[in-house]
């Protein structure tokens, strides 16, 4: 069972000033409740490319989305693929594009995933199942100083270089196998009285696998930067992040294409390629 319950629904697509005839792209499909408001905007003649690298929510969605299939390309692929997935499509530009980040519910709800610190499972945390690396190779592979760096960078964890030592050790012994025995290494590593405050020990390094896993921010970083690109003039970009790290790149990127590049002094005229190429609204 595939049931996410879509995060401030309304303001996210309304602010897309949806097109009934419009081109848009759902680059994180996920449960499809986005994409299904969307969807009911759409005329006949609109169209929705509902992208997601979770082969789960695809199968999900088109059983949610029957209704609609005919308005509705769905891609198996990464985000971060954006520009080539609407060449193969034949799409120059679109009307508007639309990201939900981070991690589903169904993806922490089943135990099997491996994401979640609730549950009891093997280490895995890929988004896409088909891919090679999993939390088990991070964990059990990569080395001290790469462990404590992704943890400070991704998790923003304090106790980086202690609980990367535990890890150290415990694997050294026996591989970490499961979610429960990495969240025995993140607790012995921060001390008690930490433990005790700040919600459960285990979400940050959790956050910074998980993240590593998937490469989540280049990936986000490399779509917005096409995304900017191919979207129509007068067209929009709705972008739902979670945490700190995703609103950072975010509003940075925002930021640096609504300024431009810096205009050498002298010129009559303002060159098309020292126009910015947004205007946040």
């Amino acid at each position: 069972m595939f049931h996410h319950i879509s995060v401030l629904l309304k303001e996210t697509v309304d602010q897309l000033n949806i097109k009934e005839d419009g081109v848009y792209v759902d680059c994180t499909l996920g449960g499809a409740g986005h994409s299904q408001y969307l969807l009911n905007q759409l005329s006949d003649e609109g169209r929705l490319i509902a992208i997601d690298q979770d082969m789960t929510a695809i199968n999900h969605a088109k059983e949610k989305l029957q209704q609609d299939l005919h308005k509705v390309t769905f891609v198996h692929n990464n985000f971060r693929n954006l520009a080539n997935i609407l060449a193969e499509l034949n799409i120059d530009k679109v009307d508007g594009i639309l990201y939900d980040l981070g991690v589903s519910s169904p993806q922490l709800d089943v135990p099997e995933r491996g994401f979640s610190y609730q549950h009891n499972a093997k280490l895995d945390m890929r988004m896409d199942q088909t891919q090679p690396l999993s939390a088990y190779e991070v964990v059990n592979t990569w080395s001290y100083e790469t462990l404590v760096k992704i943890f400070f960078r991704y998790g923003e964890e304090k106790f980086s270089k202690q609980i990367a030592r535990k890890i150290e050790a415990r694997r050294q012994q026996q591989p970490i196998e499961t979610t429960f025995d990495l969240v025995a290494c993140i607790k012995e590593g921060i001390p008690a009285k930490a433990r005790r405050k700040g919600g459960h020990p285990a979400k940050r390094v959790f956050q910074a696998i998980r993240i590593a896993v998937n490469d989540e921010l280049a990936a986000f970083e490399d779509s917005l930067e096409q995304a900017i690109d191919h979207v129509k003039v007068n067209g929009r970009i709705s972008v739902i992040t979670f945490h700190s790290l995703e609103d950072r790149l975010c509003k940075q990127m925002f930021q640096e294409y609504e300024k431009g590049p810096d205009v050498p002094r002298g010129l009559p005229v303002l060159p098309e390629a020292y126009t910015p190429k947004l205007k946040r609204v």
